[in-house]
This record gives structure tokens, sequence and C-alpha cells, in this order.
């Protein structure tokens, strides 16, 4: 066996029967749950036991995640959306028109996390709105960690049935 043979048996391309896939879904759906629009979650609990200056900084990487998101989403909001939309419309069509089982498990990796990047805007959008403080912005932070994990927790179930079907119906080493 040569390099090359060697590297792509590690690397395959035939992702739902490789471990690989697996632990990127894992890893994945771990970090989106952990940080809550770009504040890791750790930090929210901490500002809701002890408060102080735990809440404090809270309140102020909140607030310069909320100024980032909606800056961004004002500037070039529908640039995003439209790119967004044509990318997972071509990993669509290429993963399920074309068969392309990759495309499949990108698609299946990025269609929910465009959900919770929608999401997240949404929640930034709400926060700087109400100028949310306190127990207002604990609530706000949960309820999206809350909803990305059940987000996260469908798109795990239907990768794994949709990786299932794709062993058994074509089998785990290319049929």
């Amino acid at each position: 066996m040569d390099w090359y043979q060697i590297l792509f048996e590690l690397i395959d391309m035939r992702s739902f029967s490789n471990l690989w896939f697996w632990i990127v879904l894992a890893v994945v759906w771990s970090t989106a749950s952990h940080w809550v629009i770009g504040v890791p979650y750790d930090m929210v609990l901490r500002a809701r036991r002890q408060g102080g200056q735990a809440q404090v900084d809270l309140e102020d990487m909140v607030r310069i995640m909320v100024n980032r998101m909606m800056y961004i989403a004002q500037l070039s909001g529908l640039w995003l959306l439209g790119f967004g939309c044509f990318g997972l419309t071509m990993l669509g069509l290429l993963a399920f028109y074309y068969n392309m089982e990759f495309a499949q498990a990108v698609f299946l990796l990025a269609f929910p996390l465009s959900i919770v990047g929608i999401l997240s805007i949404s929640t930034a959008r709400l926060i700087q709105l109400e100028d949310a403080k306190g127990e207002r912005l604990h609530k706000r932070l949960l309820r999206h960690r809350l909803y990305t994990q059940i987000i996260g927790m469908v798109a795990i179930f239907v990768t794994a049935l949709w990786g299932m079907y794709q062993n058994m119906a074509i089998g785990p080493l290319g049929g």
C-alpha cells in the first residue's frame, strides 16, 4: 500500500460509514450548544449563580456579540442570506438529486446549523430591542440554548436515520 491509498482510506468520502463524520457531528453540535450567540454557556451559569462582576462580564460580552451580529446582519445580511441559500440549494441538489453521499453529509450538517444561525440573529435582535439585562437576559440565552439543543437532537436523529439507510441500502463498503 502506498501513502496515497492509506490517506484515502483514513479520509473516506463515504461519510456515513466513516467514524470521523460521526465525531465531527458530535463536536459540531456540542460546540453549537455551548456557544450561545458567541458567549460560552458556562459564563451564563456563573453569572446566574454569582451575580456581581460575573453578571457585568456577561452583559458586556453579550452586548459586544449582539452589536457585532446586528452590524453584520444590517450591513450584509441579504447578501449572506442569498449566498447561504445558494450554497444550501447546491448542496441539496448534489446530495439528493445527484446522490453524492459526501454532499448529503455536509448538507445534514449545514442546513440545521443555518437554522441555528438565523435563530441566533433573531435572539440577538430581541436582546437588543429589549435591552435585556439580568434575569431577562439569562432567560433569553437559556431559551436560545434549549432551541439549539432541540434542533441539534432532531438533526442528529435525522442524520443517523439517513446514515443507517445509506449504509443498509448501499452497504458500508460501497456495495
